[in-house]
């Protein structure tokens, strides 16, 4: 049977649903590996495409690599939960770089109770953060509102 995707020009890609065809590819350097672990992460079982989109990670093509990252965080939207060695990947990434999008889906689509420890403290720091910036832009809106209004009764 003719596979219906081409790797060398990346077409169809994102309906790889066969972890073997993946790693045949991988297997004979194929290019486009990162855009295929998308598709893994569509159509596989997360235990199944876990594995390959850990090894996509490490590619050595940056465009590649970031989408591989996008399928980490397509990952954790479709399942609500990464595996151990997922977690441990975009850990070792941070949270700059390509990993960063990645990190994000999975702090809103993951439940925090579901995350590892270092993962809830990511999400505590954000949690606050948003807030002062928030609290920050209101304050400051307030000010200048108010300094509007000093203005316009002095005309």
């Amino acid at each position: 049977m003719e596979p219906r995707w081409d790797w060398k020009s990346g077409e169809g890609l994102l309906g790889v649903d066969d972890p073997v065809d993946w790693d045949a590819a991988f297997e004979r350097g194929e290019s486009h590996l990162g855009t295929a672990a998308i598709g893994l992460a569509f159509n596989c079982p997360l235990e199944e495409a876990s594995p390959r989109i850990v090894r996509a990670t490490r590619l050595p093509d940056v465009a590649q690599r970031g989408f591989a990252f996008t399928a980490v965080g397509t990952a954790a939207r479709l399942n609500g939960a990464l595996t151990p060695e997922l977690y441990a990947v975009l850990q070792a990434e941070g949270l700059v770089g390509t990993a960063e999008d990645a990190i994000r889906d999975t702090l809103t689509f993951v439940p925090f109770r579901d995350l590892p420890p270092w993962f809830k403290r990511r999400k505590v720091v954000t949690r606050v953060r948003n807030k002062v910036v928030g609290w920050w832009l209101r304050s400051e809106d307030a000010v200048g509102d108010a300094w509007r209004s000093l203005r316009s009764r002095r005309s």
